[in-house]
C-alpha cells in the first residue's frame, strides 16, 4: 500500500486500532502527521505536551483500549516525559508519536532547531518501548510495533520518534498488524495445588489489583462461590461493583479491615503490586497462606512472600480455580458485610461537610460515568475510597501519584465516552499546573464537570507540615478568582460554599451538555473533622 505522506499512513494504522480521536501539540516537526488526523479523524489541540499524553492515557482507559499523542521534538517530547512515566506506572497503552529532525542531520549535535541530544534514550527511559523510524518503507513496521507493545499485557506507553522529512516523503506500507504473544500459564500442578489450599479456606479473602481489571466475571463467581471479602488496590477499583455487598474496596489499611486480615486463613491476590501508599509503607501484615496471581513474573513474591506464586492472565487462571472453591463459614461472609458498612460509615462520618459533596455526585453521575481524580485531599480521602465504583474503565486517576494530570485525563475520557457525564476531581494546586487545559476544555466542550477543591494551597502537604514542623513552606499559593476565570474561558461557573449547595449545583452541572466548573470553596464550606495526612512516613517524627 501506498501513501503521500506519513501522516496518511498514521491515519490507516490509527483506524486499524479503532483510534477516532488523537491528543497533541502541532509543531514545525509533526505538521504531516496532525494535518492529516485532523482531516480524517479528530485532532484535539491541548496546550501542553504533557496533557496531550494524560488525554490519549485517559482516551485509552475509558474506552478499554489505546491512545494517541502527536508532540514535538526535543522540548516538546521532554514536556511529554511525566505523563509518560504515569502511563508506565500504571500500565496504560499510549501510542505517543513525537517528531524528530531531519534524518540526515540525527545525532550531529549542530544545533538543528527542536534538535535535542539522545532523544530515543529519553524515551526509552519513560517508555515501555521507543523506536525511530528509519525509512519510508519502515514507517508502517515501526508503527505496528509500538501499537504491538503498548497493548501486550502488562500494558504501557511506546513511543515513536519520525524524522520530518520521512513524515512529508511517501510511504510504502507493507507491514501488518501484529499477532498478539504468548499468555503464560501455571503448570497443573501448581495449579492444583493453590487449588487444595483454597479448597480448605473457611476465612477467605481476596485483593485485585489493576491487573484484574479485565476479570470482573470471574472473580465475582469466585466471591459466589466462596462468600469471601474482595479488597482492592486504587487500581482494582469497579472490577466487581463497589455495591456488591462482599466488596470492601480499597480500605485494606483501616483498622476493621487490619483486624480481617489478621483472621483470615488464606489470602488471594490477583494482579495488584502492594504499592506503598495502600500497604501502609508495607507494614501491613497479611495472612501467611497467600496465592499471588500476576502476569508479571517479577511481581510474584516481590512485596510479599507467596505460598503459591501463580504466573498468568487472571481471567486464565481465576477459571482454572473456581472449580475448587468451598463456600466459607457463614459468620465471616457476615462479618465482611458488616465491615464493609463500617469502614464507609467511619469515613463518611470523618469527612465532614464535604460527604455531601461525595453522596450528590453519586446520585447524579450514572453507573457507566467515568470519575476521573487529580492527586488531592478529595480524592485521596474520599474520591478514591467511598465514592463507588461499577467499572474499572470509570476509574481514572493518576497511579504515579503525580499532581496535575487529572484534568487532561479526564478531557481524553470524556471525549472517549461522549454519550455520558465525567466528573474531573481536582484542587486549586493541581489544576494550576496545566491551567491551560481550561481553554481545551472550552474549545471542545466535551461533557465534563470540574470539580475543583479549592483551599489555596498544597492542602496535602500544608496538613502534613502543620502536623509535623513549625512553618509551612511552599504550600500556601496564590489561586485566581475561579468565576472571573471560568468567565475569560467561555465556561459556565458554579460554587458549593455549604453542604447544601452540594446536590442541586452538581445536579444542574453533570446535567448539563457541555462542560462546567464548580467551585468548592472549602474555606467556607468547613473542614473535615479530621485533617487529611497521606500514609507516608515523616523521618525523625
Amino acid at each position: 500500500m501506498r501513501y503521500d505522506n506519513g501522516g496518511d499512513l498514521l491515519v490507516a494504522v490509527l483506524r486499524e486500532l479503532g483510534v477516532d480521536t488523537v491528543f497533541g501539540v502541532v509543531s514545525v516537526h509533526n505538521l504531516p502527521l496532525v494535518a492529516a488526523v485532523d482531516r480524517e479523524l479528530r485532532f484535539v489541540p491541548v496546550r501542553h505536551e504533557a496533557s496531550a499524553v494524560n488525554a490519549a492515557d485517559g482516551y485509552g482507559r475509558a474506552r478499554g483500549g489505546i491512545g494517541c499523542a502527536l508532540t514535538s521534538t526535543g522540548t516538546g517530547a521532554g514536556n511529554a516525559a511525566g505523563s509518560l512515566i504515569e502511563a508506565l506506572s500504571a500500565g496504560t497503552c499510549v501510542l505517543h508519536v513525537t517528531g524528530q529532525v531531519e534524518s540526515r542531520y540525527l545525532g550531529s549535535g549542530r544545533g538543528f532547531i527542536h534538535e535535542t541530544r539522545d532523544q530515543l534514550g529519553m524515551l526509552a527511559a519513560v517508555s515501555k518501548h521507543a523506536a525511530t523510524v528509519p525509512s519510508a518503507q519502515d514507517a508502517g513496521r515501526v508503527l505496528r510495533e509500538a501499537a504491538h507493545a503498548a497493548r501486550t499485557a502488562p500494558g504501557g506507553p511506546a513511543s515513536v520518534e519520525w524524522p520530518i522529512d520521512l513524515q512529508y516523503a511517501a510511504q510504502t506500507d507493507t507491514a501488518t498488524q501484529r499477532g498478539t504473544r504468548d499468555v503464560p500459564t501455571p503448570t497443573r500442578g501448581e495449579l492444583d495445588a493453590a487449588g487444595t489450599l483454597l479448597a480448605s479456606a473457611r476465612r477467605p479473602l481476596v485483593w485485585a489489583g489493576g491487573g484484574a481489571t479485565r476479570a470482573g466475571t470471574e472473580l465475582a463467581d469466585l466471591l459466589a462461590a466462596t462468600g469471601a471479602g474482595l479488597l482492592t488496590s486504587n487500581s482494582g477499583r469497579g472490577t466487581v461493583p463497589e455495591d456488591h455487598p462482599q466488596v470492601i474496596g480499597n480500605f485494606a489499611t483501616t483498622p476493621a479491615v487490619r483486624a480481617l486480615l489478621g483472621d483470615a486463613d488464606v489470602l488471594l491476590t490477583v494482579g495488584t503490586h502492594f504499592r506503598s501508599n495502600e500497604t501502609a509503607d508495607y507494614g501491613l501484615k497479611l495472612p501467611e497462606k497467600h496465592i499471588q496471581v500476576d502476569l508479571d513474573a517479577a511481581a510474584l513474591g516481590r512485596v510479599y512472600p507467596t505460598t503459591h506464586p501463580l504466573h498468568g492472565a487472571a481471567t486464565d487462571v481465576l477459571t482454572a480455580l473456581l472449580p475448587h472453591a468451598r463456600p466459607a463459614e457463614q459468620a465471616w461472609t457476615d462479618r465482611i458485610r458488616t465491615v464493609r458498612g463500617d469502614v464507609r460509615t467511619v469515613l463518611h462520618e470523618n469527612i465532614g461537610p464535604q460527604a455531601a459533596i461525595c453522596d450528590a455526585l453519586r446520585a447524579a453521575l450514572p453507573r457507566e460515568a467515568v470519575v476521573a481524580r487529580d492527586v488531592t485531599i478529595a480524592s485521596s480521602s474520599w474520591g478514591n475510597r467511598l465514592l463507588e465504583m461499577y467499572d474499572p474503565r470509570a476509574n481514572v486517576f493518576p497511579r504515579g501519584g503525580g499532581i496535575g494530570q487529572g484534568l487532561g485525563m479526564g478531557i481524553g475520557a470524556a471525549l472517549a465516552r461522549p454519550a455520558t457525564p465525567t466528573v474531573v476531581i481536582a484542587g486549586d494546586g493541581g489544576l494550576a499546573v496545566h491551567l491551560g487545559e481550561l481553554l481545551t476544555l472550552a474549545q471542545e466542550r466535551p461533557r465534563l464537570t470540574l470539580v475543583v477543591f479549592n483551599d489555596a494551597g498544597y492542602g496535602v502537604l500544608r496538613n502534613m507540615q502543620d502536623a509535623h514542623s513549625e512553618r509551612r513552606s511552599g504550600v500556601d499559593l496564590t489561586t485566581p478568582d475561579f468565576e472571573q476565570l471560568a468567565a475569560a474561558c467561555g465556561l459556565p461557573y458554579l460554587r458549593i460554599a455549604a453542604a447544601e449547595h452540594a446536590r442541586p449545583v452538581i445536579d444542574e452541572a453533570v446535567g448539563s451538555a457541555g462542560p462546567c466548573l464548580v467551585e468548592v470553596d472549602l474555606t467556607a464550606l468547613g473542614p473535615m473533622k479530621n485533617p487529611f495526612t497521606p500514609p507516608v512516613k515523616i523521618h525523625g517524627q
